[in-house]
């Protein structure tokens, strides 16, 4: 290939790159098509798994980053990677009472909808921020999740002694929808397939 075949190549390439990758919808960096696709709201515990599944981070007392596991193969327990330093895992050793609030809304799932809208579901997984025993496989598999969807974890500073919490959820409340819906027990939302 001579050189101008090979600039126009690249021309050309450039430009299939730009339409292909370049006008793709995407949310906070992740592409929507990675999303996977959300359950009927009448099923409110795969909607609830779905939910917190497919979010990065969350309101607990504070704004938090989390996981629940492996990207779309979530347990829909949230684990949390936080450091004493910061009063979310400083007040959680003295009261742990806590909430997780989190919202459809930064997935970009919700169209035009304003995120108080019912139809843009809205999840808060209530219960106690547990320290995760390091010596257990839950530690392992919480710290494997987290530093999946958080690569950035792995280099936070070792001498502000990050550890990992987990939400061990005692209650449940959900919209994603109007109207009523019948309440959604943590059994059916921890044993729910996705």
């Amino acid at each position: 290939m001579n050189n101008k075949s090979l600039v126009h190549f690249l021309q050309v390439l450039s430009l299939v790159l730009f339409f292909v990758v370049g006008t793709q919808d995407s949310v906070e960096g992740r592409l929507i098509s990675t999303i996977s696709k959300k359950p009927h709201p009448n099923d409110a515990a795969a909607y609830a798994r779905w939910l917190v599944s497919q979010n990065y981070w969350g309101v607990l007392k504070n704004v938090v980053s989390f996981s629940d596991g492996l990207p779309n193969e979530g347990s829909g327990v949230p684990y949390f990677y936080l450091t004493t330093l910061d009063p979310t895992a400083r007040n959680a050793l003295r009261d742990k009472r806590s909430s997780l609030a989190i919202s459809e809304y930064p997935l970009g799932t919700c169209g035009e909808r304003d995120p108080e809208n019912p139809a843009c579901a809205k999840i808060t997984l209530t219960g106690k921020l547990v320290l995760v025993d390091v010596s257990t496989k839950e530690a392992e598999f919480a710290e494997h999740a987290l530093f999946t969807k958080h690569p950035e974890m792995m280099d936070w500073p070792e001498d502000h002694n990050f550890q990992i919490f987990k939400l061990e959820i005692e209650d449940i409340f959900l919209i994603n929808w109007f109207g009523g819906r019948k309440p959604l027990t943590v059994d059916q939302y921890l044993h729910t397939k996705m």
